[in-house]
């Protein structure tokens, strides 16, 4: 199946100094695995000072250097979680948040968007950085997806906008989403629908292309993941610019 108006993700992504943190979701071109990239960049010092590490079950954010770590409330939380037939992706402890409701509760298929309901943007005036989202449920050979924003409206910290997307996967169709639209001060929230864009198929060309059209001075680590929609065996990339 063809698909139209679709985006390069190099393009997005070169020609974005700053898109802030990025969640990558979609199926790849040869339609055999679903995909997942995650990324963060930093502009300050402690933004900077970080590292992706995995672990069973999931993954965590960590100072590369301790000793300059300045403050950990928004920039130390576990970015992935493994939930059963489910992956979890985010941009901040929210993860945890969908992870605990669905353990609690079960999903009756709205789990996702009733955790969420119970969060809202980051604290950091005056950016006020959305919160992003993803989950990928794995069942009978196949997986659908769903992506959240959480965004305060149109920069007023009095109100919070929340936005759901749920997608059945299309071959070579990815969606893109990202904190922020742009460099800036205050830096401008995403705005709009997750970004349609294409996918290639394996785990190295996907880390490859978000990596290499990353901001140099401001990309930080990348997590790559990709799923077999065959077997369930996933193949996994992570690189740190602090190594």
């Amino acid at each position: 199946m063809s698909v139209k108006g679709l985006n390069r993700l190099e393009d997005l992504l070169k020609n974005n100094s700053y898109p802030g943190r990025g969640i990558v979701v979609g199926k790849s071109a040869n339609g055999k695995n679903a995909m997942i990239a995650y990324f963060i960049m930093g502009r300050s010092a402690n933004s900077r000072n970080r590292v992706f590490e995995r672990y069973e079950g999931g993954m965590r954010t960590k100072a590369f250097d301790e000793s300059k770590l300045v403050d950990p409330s928004l920039i130390i939380y576990n970015p992935f979680l493994e939930c059963g037939k489910s992956d979890i992706v985010t941009n901040g402890d929210q993860t945890d948040t969908v992870y605990n409701f669905i353990k609690e509760n079960g999903d009756d298929g709205f789990a996702f968007e009733k955790s969420l309901h119970t969060r809202e943007f980051e604290p950091d005036n005056p950016n006020f950085t959305p919160r992003i989202s993803a989950i990928l449920n794995y069942a009978d050979n196949g997986f659908k997806y769903k992506m959240s924003i959480l965004k305060s409206s149109d920069g007023n910290p009095e109100v919070c906008d929340r936005y759901f997307y749920s997608y059945a996967p299309i071959n070579g169709l990815g969606h893109f989403i990202h904190t922020y639209e742009c460099d800036g001060n205050p830096i401008p929230s995403f705005y709009g629908e997750p970004e349609r864009v294409e996918l290639p198929n394996t785990v190295s060309e996907l880390a490859d292309l978000v990596w290499n059209n990353l901001n140099e001075d401001n990309k930080v680590s990348l997590f790559v993941r990709v799923v077999s929609l065959e077997d369930g065996k996933a193949q996994e990339i992570i690189i740190n610019k602090n190594k």
